[in-house]
């Protein structure tokens, strides 16, 4: 049985993306790059929603240049291994990259429940519209936020704002580029 976990990078003032959608600003270094390869290693399944899948499709296929250097790679390959779902009403099955993801019409929590349930190990889920129910819910165990020492004034925020839980801190560290990591836990 696997657990429920909810990841995402955010500016200093809680958000994924700025009020015109940008999140470039969230790009990790070189070393917050590694760190991602290397906590990938436990998760099993990726709960998506559809911009963020359409985004990480992007590692289903190397490029031709050479551009990718070996944590490029490795992340890469360990991404292909995972089992996705994919959560959207506009995606057919068609837009999916590979066998290993399925889609999800309407994502229920008792899906939720049930895909954690029949996970192998961590199940987690990225992006914060696809995540909202489930942290609501009091669903999602862990939360690992990358905090980018920048602050947007505004856009999609990371926590839904009605939102109540009591977490401890379990781990964190701090990157040379001034990005945070911070694992908090379910009480």
């Amino acid at each position: 049985m696997g657990t429920l976990s909810y990841t995402a990078s955010i500016s200093l003032d809680g958000y994924v993306a700025d009020a015109t959608g940008d999140f470039q600003w969230s790009a990790p270094s070189e070393d917050v790059f590694r760190f991602h390869v290397d906590r990938m290693t436990g998760v099993s399944t990726e709960v998506l929603g559809r911009n963020t899948y359409l985004l990480m499709k992007y590692w289903e296929t190397d490029p031709d240049d050479g551009s990718w250097g070996a944590a490029e790679h490795e992340f890469a390959r360990r991404w292909r291994q995972l089992d996705k779902v994919v959560a959207s009403t506009t995606l057919s099955h068609d837009d999916l990259a590979t066998d290993r993801a399925r889609l999800v019409n309407d994502l229920g929590l008792t899906e939720l429940e049930q895909i954690a349930s029949d996970a192998t190990g961590e199940v987690e889920i990225f992006g914060p519209a696809t995540a909202s129910a489930a942290i609501r819910a009091g669903l999602v165990i862990d939360f690992r936020f990358f905090v980018v020492p920048t602050m947007v004034g505004g856009g999609l925020s990371a926590i839904p704002a009605d939102v109540h839980l009591d977490l401890k801190l379990v781990e964190h560290c701090v990157f040379d580029s001034g990005t945070a990591f911070l694992h908090y836990q379910l009480r």
